[in-house]
C-alpha cells in the first residue's frame, strides 16, 4: 500500500467560509483524492488553519510554523511514499510575512526537511509534490480584507515561483488555481464544488508520481 502525507493549512483542513465551518468529510479534498486513487493507496489529510511554510504567528495559541512541525509528522506517519505540500495561503499576511518569495523560500525549506530528515527504521524519503495554493481574490469580508492586505497580488506569483522551485528541487507540481478558485465570501478558501475539484484534479499527478 501507498502512503500519501497532505500537509497544509486550511484548505486541506477544510474550511468553509460559509459556515463558518468546516466542510463535510466527503467534500475535503484529501477525501475526494483517496476516493479516486482506491484502497490501494492512504491518503492522510494534516491540515491545520493557519499553518504557515516556515514563519511564526504570535497571535495564535497553537504553533503555526509549517517548517518546526514537519519533523515529528514526518516520524508520526513513516514510512511515506508521498508528500503534497499545499501551504502559502498565510505566509501572504503582511504581519506574517507578506512576500511571495518568502513563501517560496519556506517551501524550499519544507523540501530540504523531508529529504534530510532522520526516518524510522532508515525508510527511504519519500517523494514531493509541490502544490500552488489558488490566488487571493477581492471580498467583502473586512476582515479577511485586511487580514490579507495587498495579498492579492503577490499570491498570483505564487504558482511561477512554485514551478521552478519545483524544477530546481525535482519535485512534482501542480496549480491548484488551474482547478479551484477562492470563494468571494472571505477571498481565501474553497467552496465545497472547488475543494473537490481540487481533490479531482490533483489524481493524475499522484497516479504518475506514485506509478499507480
Amino acid at each position: 500500500m501507498k502512503t500519501i502525507l497532505c500537509y497544509g493549512d486550511s484548505l486541506t483542513w477544510g474550511y468553509d467560509a460559509e459556515g463558518p465551518g468546516r466542510h463535510a468529510l466527503e467534500d475535503r479534498w484529501p477525501t475526494v483524492l483517496q476516493q479516486g486513487l482506491g484502497e490501494a493507496v492512504r491518503v492522510i489529510p494534516e491540515g491545520l488553519n493557519g499553518r504557515t511554510t516556515a514563519f511564526d504567528d504570535h497571535l495564535s495559541g497553537a504553533d503555526r510554523n509549517g517548517a518546526r512541525l514537519l519533523p515529528t509528522i514526518l516520524t508520526t506517519h513513516s514510512p511515506l511514499d508521498l508528500v503534497i505540500l499545499l501551504l502559502g495561503t498565510n505566509d501572504m499576511k503582511p504581519f506574517i510575512c507578506g512576500h511571495a518569495i518568502g513563501a517560496r523560500q519556506g517551501v524550499q525549506r519544507l523540501v530540504e526537511i523531508i529529504r534530510g530528515h532522520t526516518y524510522p527504521f532508515d525508510a527511504a524519503a519519500p517523494e514531493i509534490l509541490i502544490v500552488a495554493p489558488p490566488p487571493l481574490r477581492e471580498t467583502g469580508d473586512p476582515d479577511f480584507a485586511a487580514l490579507f492586505g495587498g495579498g492579492i497580488e503577490a499570491s498570483g506569483m505564487l504558482a511561477s515561483l512554485y514551478s521552478d522551485l519545483a524544477d530546481i528541487t525535482g519535485c512534482g507540481f501542480f496549480d491548484a488555481g488551474s482547478m479551484a478558485r477562492t470563494t468571494p465570501v472571505d477571498g481565501v478558501h474553497l467552496d465545497a464544488a472547488n475543494t473537490r475539484a481540487l481533490g479531482k484534479g490533483l489524481e493524475p499527478i499522484v497516479r504518475m508520481m506514485l506509478g499507480l
